[in-house]
């Protein structure tokens, strides 16, 4: 609660929480906010302009645009949330290990961090789903797995200036288990910039799975997906301006809510900073 008084008095991140709640609404409400199916083509209804009965007009098969950018909002949130998930553990358990431990162990595991950082992220997921079958369990896994290594720094960071205080020290004098120290002491009082910089990487999720649907190697049709919506709408801008305006619409809010709520989560977590009430 007190973390949501904070977020309501921070204009950044309070605009954030405004934008994003609609886009969860969206996704966990999509069968009962969409009247038609997004799967469903009308063959008499082909790139129909936005009317009253099809609010964001429809697309070449003649299915409902409304309806699957609804349903899209499913598959960014799923994206997002599964695949930062995926690289907050890794980051966590591999910065822990680094901080906690230090010397030959946390050089050998910095160095491997700084070679996986000279890759252009982008670049190497589009070479994995290359590879791979696309499909959306891919794309979270191979998101998760390239986007690890800030979130490893920051940790260890974060580790190596509490790992010498009081009240490790004292853990360490009762004779507990250097994993439950970790765990259950030293890693706790760490999260705090982790859940910062997992804000801002849900939005930067989102962009990249739109982006490899885009291209044709994210989600594939029929399943909707902001994304894929822009592919199939640049053939057709000329003449079906709706089906490029309203998903990218929806990509950029989403985006910008994420990234205004992780601002406004790094000011609320700088000690540093003091808020009027």
């Amino acid at each position: 609660m007190e973390l949501l008084k904070r977020i309501y008095r921070h204009n950044l991140a309070f605009v954030g929480m405004i934008i994003l709640i609609p886009m969860f609404l969206c996704a966990v409400f999509a069968p009962l906010i969409s009247v038609h199916n997004p799967f469903e083509p009308d063959l008499k209804n082909v790139l129909a302009s936005p009317s009253i009965s099809h609010p964001f007009g429809t697309d070449m098969l003649g299915r409902d645009v409304f309806a699957r950018v609804v349903y899209g909002s499913r598959i960014s949130l799923l994206v997002g949330f599964v695949s930062v998930g995926i690289a907050v553990l890794i980051g966590i358990v591999i910065g822990a290990i680094s901080g906690y431990y230090g010397g030959i162990i946390d050089e050998t595991i910095m160095r491997f961090v700084d070679l996986m950082m000279c890759f252009p992220t982008f670049f190497l997921i589009l070479a994995v789903i290359a590879l791979l079958e696309p499909s959306i369990w891919n794309i979270m896994i191979v998101i998760g797995l390239t986007g690890w290594m800030g979130i490893a720094r920051l940790i260890r960071a974060e580790i190596l200036s509490i790992k010498n205080k009081e009240f490790v020290l004292a853990a360490k004098a009762l004779g507990l288990s250097e994993f439950r120290i970790i765990f259950r002491h030293v890693l706790p009082n760490a999260m705090s910039p982790v859940y910062v910089i997992a804000t801002l990487g849900i939005g930067g999720a989102i962009l990249t799975e739109s982006a490899l649907s885009f291209l044709g190697i994210g989600v594939q049709p029929p399943t909707p997906s902001w994304g894929n919506i822009l592919t199939q709408a640049k053939d057709n801008i000329e003449v079906a301006w709706w089906l490029s305006l309203y998903p990218g619409l929806a990509i950029f809010l989403t985006v910008m809510g994420y990234n205004l709520l992780g601002e406004g989560l790094r000011d609320i977590f700088d000690p540093r900073r003091h808020y009027q009430s």
